[in-house]
């Protein structure tokens, strides 16, 4: 069968080994009719190491010697370069490395001397500096071009030889070891080649043009062979020095600020320039410290004080970024730019406000400046965390440079606001009111504002002089959120009294038509709580019957609604319209109550001296003057005046002008203000300061009642957190003594200076 056809053919082979004269092992199989029977195959290495011809090291050197002189000589090389290759490996595998090691060392040390010739010969001396250094840099190049070549013949020794020996340098470290010694630390040829480096970089520096590679290649020599700081860096960076102390000084005296601050930014950009192109990286933090010290730092109260003031002036934007960016890289520059920008602050702020002329700008000249400042700190300052507190400092210093003066234009401007600006839409003055608060921050002694803003409230509440109820409320609110719930309480409680009135007088006209005598004056009251509004001078004069009739009325309306309440009626916040026929026909004049008495005299007589006007109406003389002046004087003269003037005198005589004439049929006739007197103002700010009083009192109680026992040094601290007006401590020290006086504290007996609260 196949099967058992193939199983007899099968053969087996064994392995014969011989052993031949140099040890190598030779096989050979022969075929065995055996089955199952093998030998392993055994190599062994030679007995004896093969050994070189006699010439063989020496053949082999001088032919290696020949391709290194060919190529530091650049002519063509006899032996193919894989053939030198495996020559140095041969010699190398019979150990004579350190030979060959040394011999090529000295090979290429012999050539490196000979280099030094053409730098020290005549020629050296007739050449200019930027020939020198091109020769430098050509004999480098090809320093390191031969370097190169050499080792990828001696390839092998640098890796086998020489790496197990880690005190001997590669080839590569050799070459350049060799190219610095004799090269490179001649002094003369170091000398020489770096002053042609620094004459290079300072020609750039004035403008011109230079071969940046050429000096890349030399500071790139420089720093491979390990002397760029030693031999080019320290001198460098001197020069450097000098140059721009020299130009700092000239500089700051030829050009102003803005010229001089962009100039500083180009050079430091060129120097960085020069860093990247051609200079060592570890020159950079020297280098660029040494141009901002010399530009910068050498000048910066001479920069600020020369051209600080102009530029926030001019509200030059892109100046003032550069100046901070420049200062920020400056040891203390910053903190030296705030104290200017401080100082500016106050004393472009404090010229502001302690200027009298300019009182009637004040407050629009404040929020123009703030919002000057803002866009600084915002656009220039990066948004400075410290310069935005200065700002915030030296705001609230020179606001309170001139006492009471800032709290009484802020209200004065709100109430033009309030009052004249009619036309502005309810956005506007919300976003003028937002910029008040601002200022209204930076005050001290808000109380006294208070005091005043209250007045004025009063009047335009009264009057109806607001522009929006809507708006005196939104301010009315952000006071609230400034200063507190009991800042405002008083000025709450005259908008309620305000609307209590509306839904009173809805009441009272209703009452009035279940009347049987129903009268024919309209009367409208404002029902107004003491304690909320500014207090008024009682005033007792004369009011025609009619009236008094209807005062009357309205008293038992009101009282037979709020038992035990008592009403004072106050005539010099009345007014009233009042129907006037005249040759050129009907009129309405929207008048005071003190000009509706004198007008309606003239009901039942022609003419009327100032004396009888005063016995008839009882009106105080001061107020019946200007009463007299504003109907006889003004603008509308409802009245003629007998002798005619300005002013109004003892003697003069008044009758109803029927010829009078005006285009619109309703007529305001505005009463003679009566400016605030002094005494006025020092009333109000006693009055403020009374109650300033009440309040340092009731935070020492306060204060006392809850720690029971406290020293001086920590009571005023705790008042001076606690109180929201400006108080000195001479005057707290008075209400203490005061309150110890009272029995409400005592001083401890054995330390004088602590306190304990009397139960």
């Amino acid at each position: 069968m196949a099967e058992d056809t193939r199983q007899d053919k099968r053969a087996s082979f064994t392995a014969i080994t011989e052993h031949s004269a140099n040890g190598m092992a030779r096989t050979s199989a022969v075929a065995s009719g055996k089955t199952g029977t093998s030998k392993k195959l055994v190599i062994k290495n030679f007995k004896d190491r093969p050994k070189l011809a006699e010439n063989y090291t020496e053949d082999t050197w001088l032919k290696l010697r020949d391709a290194v002189g060919a190529i530091q000589n650049s002519t063509s090389i006899k032996y193919n370069l894989e053939e030198l290759y495996q020559a140095v490996e041969n010699l190398c595998s019979y150990k004579v490395s350190p030979t060959l090691y040394k011999q090529l060392r000295q090979v290429c040390e012999d050539h490196v001397q000979a280099q030094i010739h053409q730098f020290r010969e005549y020629p050296f001396h007739s050449l200019d500096n930027l020939s020198f250094l091109k020769r430098m840099n050509r004999c480098w190049q090809d320093h390191c071009r031969q370097t190169i070549m050499i080792r990828s013949i001696f390839l092998f020794l640098d890796r086998t030889y020489v790496l197990q020996n880690s005190l001997l340098p590669s080839i590569w470290d050799t070459g350049l070891e060799l190219f610095r010694t004799h090269i490179v630390s001649d002094s003369a040829v170091q000398k020489r080649t770096v002053e042609g480096i620094l004459e290079q970089i300072e020609l750039e520096r004035n403008g011109e043009t230079v071969d940046r590679s050429l000096l890349r290649s030399l500071l790139g020599m420089l720093s491979d062979l390990q002397v760029y700081k030693d031999s080019f860096e320290e001198r460098f960076l001197t020069e450097t020095n000098r140059l721009y102390a020299a130009e700092g000084q000239r500089l700051m005296q030829e050009r102003d600020v803005p010229e001089y601050l962009h100039h500083v930014a180009r050079r430091l950009e060129e120097e960085n320039d020069r860093i990247v192109s051609y200079l060592d990286q570890s020159t950079q933090k020297p280098l660029i410290s040494c141009v901002e010290k010399q530009l910068l730092g050498e000048h910066m109260t001479a920069i600020l004080q020369k051209g600080l003031s102009t530029l926030m002036d001019e509200n030059r934007v892109t100046e003032l970024a550069l100046l901070y960016q420049l200062f920020s890289k400056v040891k203390g520059g910053l903190p030296t730019l705030l104290q200017f920008w401080r100082d500016y602050i106050k004393s472009f702020g404090g010229e502001i406000v302690c200027t009298p002329e300019k009182d009637k700008d004040m407050v629009q000249d404040l929020l123009d400046f703030k919002d000057k400042m803002d866009n600084v700190a915002q656009s220039c300052f990066a948004r400075n965390e410290s310069f935005i507190n200065a700002m915030k400092e030296a705001f609230e210093t020179f606001i309170n440079k001139r006492p009471n003066k800032p709290y009484k234009t802020v209200f004065v401007h709100l109430n033009k606001l309030r009052a004249g600006n009619k036309e502005a839409t309810e956005e506007e003055l919300e976003r003028i009111l937002d910029k008040i608060m601002i200022i209204f921050r930076f005050i001290h002694g808000k109380d006294v504002f208070e005091a005043f803003y209250k007045k004025d409230l009063a009047k335009r509440l009264l009057v109806g002089k607001s522009a929006s109820v809507d708006a005196e409320k939104s301010m009315l609110s952000k006071l609230k959120h400034e200063c507190g719930a009991a800042f405002t309480s008083k000025l709450e409680g005259m908008f309620k009294d305000m609307e209590l009135s509306k839904d009173i007088m809805i009441q009272f006209k209703q009452y009035m038509q279940n009347q049987s005598e129903p009268s024919n004056i309209e009367l409208t009251v404002n029902i107004l709580t003491m304690g909320y509004w500014p207090s008024y001078t009682p005033m007792e004069v004369h009011l025609p019957p009619e009236m008094v009739k209807l005062q009357e009325v309205f008293k038992l309306f009101y009282l037979g609604k709020h038992s035990g309440r008592k009403l004072q009626w106050q005539p010099t916040l009345g007014h009233a319209v009042l129907k006037a026929e005249f040759k050129e026909g009907k009129k309405e004049l929207q008048v005071s109550l003190f000009q509706t008495l004198v007008l309606l005299m003239f009901n039942e007589g022609e003419e009327f001296s100032m004396e009888e006007i005063r016995a008839a109406t009882g009106i105080e003389e001061g107020e019946l003057r200007r009463t007299l002046q504003s109907l006889a004087c003004g603008k509308a003269r409802v009245l003629n005046k007998n002798p005619r003037g300005k002013d109004v005198e003892d003697g003069d005589r008044f009758n109803f002008n029927n010829d009078f004439k005006h285009k619109l049929f309703r007529i305001k006739i505005n009463q003679i203000q009566m400016k605030e007197t002094v005494e006025e103002q020092v009333s109000t700010t006693e009055r403020v300061f009374q109650d300033r009083q009440y309040q340092i009192d009731a935070a020492v109680v306060r204060i006392m009642k809850m720690r029971k026992t406290l020293s001086h040094n920590l009571l005023v601290s705790e008042l001076y957190n606690q109180l929201k007006f400006p108080v000195k401590p001479g005057d707290l020290k008075k209400r203490i003594e005061s309150l110890i006086d009272r029995d409400y504290m005592e001083r401890d007996k054995e330390t004088p200076n602590q306190y304990h609260y009397v139960a």
